[in-house]
């Protein structure tokens, strides 16, 4: 056989290879993820719930989901270990404030125009211009079309047939 005619199976079994290997190494990551899971540590489950780790057995995990609701889950069933910063931005809405030093940004624009004149004012310049012609009709013109649209179509139209009849 020749080389150019095995070349397409040998891409493809490459190719297949090469995806299972990717997929092995994310299983191995997704396991190592969960067997260093510690009591304390904030989790995620494949069904999108967030809880606390209280207890971790062989293949088994006993999760806090709030006060008084214990839950048993699979290992198998934890989504994503978190960090502590992110669980608690996530489930109760505390910021890690990593910018303290950060610039302040002001609830209007402002302070970004650099005139220090108040915004009635800018206003009122504008005001001043002529209005700008955006290409609508006045309201008279479009009522009196619509009203010749109207009487038009109650006639019924003839034909040269009809005229011809009479």
């Amino acid at each position: 056989m020749k080389l150019v005619t095995l070349l397409p199976f040998i891409v493809l079994i490459g190719a297949m290879v090469l995806m299972t290997r990717s997929a092995k190494r994310k299983q191995q990551q997704a396991a190592t993820m969960r067997n260093d899971m510690q009591p304390g540590s904030g989790v995620r489950t494949i069904g999108g719930m967030y809880a606390t780790v209280k207890e971790v057995n062989e293949d088994t995990v006993l999760l806090d989901a709030g006060p008084g609701v214990e839950l048993l889950f699979a290992k198998n069933a934890i989504g994503a270990v978190l960090t502590d910063d992110e669980y608690n931005r996530i489930v109760h809405g505390i910021e890690h404030d990593l910018k303290a030093d950060a610039a302040v940004v002001p609830d209007d624009a402002s302070s970004l125009t650099g005139t220090d004149e108040p915004a009635a004012d800018a206003s009122s310049d504008a005001s001043d211009d002529k209005p700008v012609d955006l290409g609508k009709k006045d309201a008279d013109d479009a009522a009196d079309e619509s009203a010749e649209a109207k009487t038009d179509a109650s006639e019924p139209k003839k034909t040269d047939g009809e005229a011809d009849a009479k």
